[in-house]
């Protein structure tokens, strides 16, 4: 780091400048490079020194991202011409600044003079007077500018225009639950290795260790869901293979295969292996084969197996070419978890609306 960006960083550190340009740069690789926000952040967040405060980074570009569809329309009003293509990162720290005026965790005059400051730390100091005039204005006429935000489809529900059409088509009677329902703040499921603790037990260690409480749900025999969000590796038992994080829609998908022990399994799509992981905790002794395309991810799955203590073969290669990789032996089970338009998943990963488009569908499909 040269000088002038310690001192940016400096001035940055003083008043919270720091966490929001870091978060306009994530939000900007998204929506400008097209990477994703998982992978963004990775880039953005390398330095601990000067990414003190990660969950509070990964808290501003989700929200900011989740809303941005809204914070489009609002920005349109609050400038005067649009910003150049190659100014998008100011884009990004005013949805950032957006975001924290709505979920009002700190003073409006705070979150203002934080992302002013923000200009700075990813050098574009000049922009200073046109994002704090931006801010303020929205402090001033808020009201009226949401008002008229509000009539469009994507003011109000903050998904692309093109997926709102297709949903409110397909599901008309619940199209809109399903929009609110996506920009909800998702719930931390975990899912209890019944093969080495009970989940009263895990629950009662969970409260001991943590203060967390968290809930049973009938149907979900190996899941638990927090009443508040924790980092992973803070979960009790999390290194020793006592729980996993996996959403209980995707713990039914053990249960429907009905493999059994002595059943051949294929997981044709396996990584980053939640499923995997749960069929072999259920089936410690099925032979299972484990196949993806990507070999990072992979690395991953393989990581998980061994963190759980699990016996499976992990290949990388193409399912679809069976030659490359099969020996001949027939399966009982294959699961397949196939790619696909992910809508159903945006409020874990909002930066699906902007990854995927409306012609992505039918290549998927």
């Amino acid at each position: 780091m040269n000088n002038i960006q310690e001192q940016q960083g400096q001035r940055g550190r003083s008043n919270g400048g720091i966490p929001r340009g870091v978060a306009a740069q994530v939000v900007d690789n998204v929506l400008r490079k097209g990477q994703t926000l998982e992978r963004s952040l990775d880039t953005c967040c390398k330095d601990p020194a000067l990414v003190a405060d990660h969950a509070q980074v990964k808290a501003l570009s989700f929200g900011a991202l989740r809303w941005h569809h809204r914070h489009q329309k609002i920005i349109a009003l609050l400038l005067d011409r649009p910003l150049r293509r190659k100014d998008s990162v100011l884009e990004a720290l005013l949805s950032v600044g957006l975001f924290e005026f709505h979920d009002q965790r700190q003073p409006e005059f705070a979150v203002v003079s934080a992302c002013v400051e923000a200009t700075r730390f990813i050098g574009r100091g000049r922009a200073s007077g046109l994002i704090n005039a931006a801010l303020r204005r929205f402090q001033r006429e808020s009201e009226s500018i949401l008002s008229r935000v509000l009539e469009t489809d994507a003011g109000r529900y903050s998904h692309p225009e093109w997926l709102i059409k297709r949903l409110r088509r397909q599901l008309p009677d619940c199209w809109e639950q399903v929009l609110d329902a996506a920009q909800a703040h998702p719930p931390l499921w975990v899912r209890v290795n019944r093969s080495r603790i009970t989940v009263d037990a895990y629950r009662q260690r969970l409260a001991d260790e943590t203060g967390v409480s968290a809930a049973v749900v009938k149907g979900f025999p190996d899941a638990l869901w927090l009443n508040k969000a924790m980092p992973v590796t803070k979960l009790p038992g999390f290194s020793g293979g006592l729980v996993s994080v996996q959403d209980a829609a995707s713990q039914l998908v053990a249960d429907f295969l009905e493999a059994a022990v002595t059943h051949r399994v294929l997981d044709a799509c396996a990584a980053p292996g939640g499923k995997t992981t749960h069929l072999l905790e259920r089936s410690g002794e099925v032979q299972l084969v484990a196949i993806d395309i990507d070999a990072g991810r992979n690395a991953l799955l393989s990581e998980n197996r061994d963190r759980l203590g699990l016996s499976a073969t992990v290949l990388t290669g193409d399912a679809l070419d069976p030659g490359g990789w099969w020996d001949g032996t027939p399966f009982d089970r294959i699961m397949v978890d196939a790619p696909c338009s992910a809508t159903g998943v945006i409020r874990r990963h909002p930066d699906i609306k902007f990854l995927r488009r409306e012609q992505d569908l039918d290549a998927l499909a």
